[in-house]
């Protein structure tokens, strides 16, 4: 594991080991589903069998990485970043971000202007 002065890889480079790691991750996991028979299978339907399998996993895998997105943006906030920065590291706009995690930013150094008593 590198440590913590070691630069973290290029964004293609991540994309590429990602996408090989989930590659593996789905394939395993795709071969987990039961198989029928022996006697009843046969090619064409066992690779598409295998295909949907695997689309399935890609699913799972898809929400659970929305799911850590989705804590990383809570904690990006918690420790004081706001939308354009948490935009940017989702490649996405500030307004993108707001829209993907309304009410995650919130001002509390300014508070809303008091109501005026009225005279009666």
């Amino acid at each position: 594991m590198p440590g913590p002065a070691s630069t973290p890889p290029l964004s293609g480079e991540t994309a590429a080991l990602v996408t090989q790691v989930v590659d593996e991750l789905t394939r395993r996991l795709a071969r987990d589903v039961p198989h029928p028979p022996a006697e009843l299978v046969n090619t064409v339907g066992d690779a598409r069998r295998h295909a949907l399998a695997r689309l399935r996993v890609l699913r799972d895998v898809e929400q659970a990485v929305r799911r850590l997105e989705d804590q990383a943006a809570h904690a990006a906030a918690a420790s004081g970043a706001g939308y354009p920065e948490i935009g940017q590291a989702m490649s996405m706009s500030r307004q993108g971000a707001r829209r993907r995690w309304p009410g995650l930013i919130t001002n509390s150094t300014s508070t809303p202007p008091s109501p005026e008593p009225r005279s009666l």
